[in-house]
C-alpha cells in the first residue's frame, strides 16, 4: 500500500504534533513528541525497495555459555555499585548468541518518514549511518574492553492524535519501511529493534503482526509504557503504563518464537521514566531466551536524568539496562549538555543498551 494513499490530511498531523509536545505537563523528563511519523516527510525515498532474501544472516552455530565468564562481565557493568542490587541476583543464564553482557548495543532511534521523531529519520540514510558509526567509536573508546554492536531502532506503531478508523489512536506503518531498515542495517552489520506505542490498542494486538520479521535472528522488539493508554485516555494527555504482565506477555511471545525458530536471544526494550509506567517489576519473569532491558528514557539536564536513573532503573533491577541520549532535548536547560560516553559510564550499573533519538 502507498503511503501516500493512507496518510490523514495536513491539518490533523498538525494536531497529532500538538497533542504529543510535553506529554507529562512540561517535565522534561518526559519524551517529546512522537507523533509526526505521517508528515511525509521521506528522507529514504533511495532505500524503500523491498528487502532483499539475504537480509536475513545466514544461521551460525555459537558456542555454550562460559557461566564464569558471564557472571564476571555482568560483575564488571555493575561498576562497584554497594547497593546490593547489581548485578542482578537469580537471573537465568542465556541461550547461546546472546548479546548481552558481551557488548553494549549503541542505536539510532527514529523512522525513516517523520524528521521529528528521531535522529533514525531526521537526516539521509547514509548520513545518519555515518553519525551512527562516529557515536559508536566514541563509545569504544570511552570503553575498550567492551565491544559495540550497532542498532537501528526503528518506531513500528506510531501513537497518534487522530482515532482513526478503529478509534485505537495509533498507526501502523507500512512493512516496506520495515524492510527498507532491515537493508541499511546490514550495511554496517546492525540489529534492528522494532518499537510499538499501542495507544488504545494493547500489545496483544500489536506484537503477533511482527512475527515474520521477529523469526529473524536480527530482529529485537521494544515496548512504549508511556503510550499504552489503558484508561481510554488520549496518548499524549498522561503518560500511559504497563504491568509485569503486560512485559511477561511480550517475553513468553518472543520466547516461543526464539525455541520454534532456534534461534539466538531476544533482546526485550521497555522504555521508562517514571514509576506508574512499570507496575509490579517483582513480577517480571526473567526467560533464558530474552534478555531483558530498563531503558532510561527521560530527557533533560544531566542531574535529573541521573535522578531518573537513580528512582526507576537502580532501585528497581529486574535485569540489564539502557539509557537515552537526546540530541536536542538533553541541552534545552542548562547547562545545556548532553552526557558524554564516558559520564554515562559513570552511573551504577553502566548502562547496556544506549539509545540516541
Amino acid at each position: 500500500m502507498k503511503l501516500k494513499n493512507i496518510l490523514l490530511p495536513v491539518p490533523l498531523l498538525l494536531l497529532s504534533l500538538t497533542l504529543f509536545s510535553n506529554c507529562q505537563n512540561g517535565k522534561p523528563a518526559a519524551k517529546t513528541a512522537e507523533a509526526d511519523a505521517k508528515t511525509g516527510t521521506a528522507t529514504a525515498k533511495s532505500e524503500e525497495a523491498a528487502a532483499p532474501a539475504d537480509t536475513t544472516p545466514a544461521k551460525v552455530v555459537y558456542p555454550p555459555i562460559d557461566k564464569a565468564v558471564y557472571d564476571s562481565l555482568n560483575k564488571a557493568q555493575a561498576n562497584g555499585d554497594t547497593s546490593g542490587h547489581w548485578p542482578v541476583k537469580k537471573a537465568p543464564y542465556p541461550l547461546p548468541g546472546a548479546i548481552l553482557p558481551y557488548k553494549r548495543v549503541v542505536a539510532y532511534y527514529g523512522n525513516l518518514y517523520a524528521k521529528k521523531m528521531g535522529i533514525l529519520g531526521e537526516l539521509p540514510p547514509n548520513e545518519m549511518l555515518a553519525k551512527l558509526k562516529g557515536e559508536i567509536k566514541n563509545w569504544q573508546r570511552a570503553d575498550p574492553k567492551t565491544p559495540i554492536q550497532p542498532a537501528l531502532h526503528y518506531i513500528a506503531v506510531v501513537a497518534q492524535g487522530d482515532a482513526g478508523k478503529d478509534g485505537k489512536y495509533r498507526y501502523r506503518m507500512p512493512f516496506k519501511q520495515i524492510d527498507s531498515v532491515l537493508v541499511l542495517a546490514k550495511k554496517i552489520n546492525a540489529i534492528v529493534f522494532l518499537d510499538v506505542q499501542v495507544a488504545l490498542s494493547n500489545i496483544h494486538a500489536e506484537l503477533p503482526l511482527f512475527e515474520k520479521y521477529l523469526s529473524m535472528p536480527q530482529v529485537h522488539f521494544g515496548m512504549d509504557p508511556e503510550f499504552s493508554m489503558k484508561d481510554g485516555s488520549k496518548p499524549g494527555k498522561k503518560i500511559g503504563t504497563y504491568d509485569a504482565e503486560d512485559v511477561n506477555y511480550v517475553s513468553g511471545y518472543l520466547a516461543n518464537l526464539v525455541k520454534k525458530n532456534n534461534l539466538p536471544p531476544k533482546i526485550l526494550i521497555v522504555h521508562r521514566f517514571t514509576k506508574k509506567m512499570v507496575t509490579n517489576t517483582p513480577g517480571i519473569k526473567l526467560r533464558p531466551e530474552v534478555q531483558l532491558v530498563m531503558d532510561m528514557d527521560g530527557w533533560g539536564e544531566p542531574e535529573l536524568k541521573m535522578g531518573t536513573w537513580r528512582y526507576f532503573i537502580h532501585n528497581e533491577p529486574v535485569q540489564f539496562t539502557g539509557f537515552k541520549l537526546f540530541y536536542k532535548n538533553d541541552i534545552k536547560k542548562a547547562p545545556h549538555h548532553m552526557l558524554t560516553p564516558e559520564e554515562v559510564l559513570k552511573y551504577k550499573p553502566r548502562p547496556n543498551y544506549i539509545q540516541y533519538q
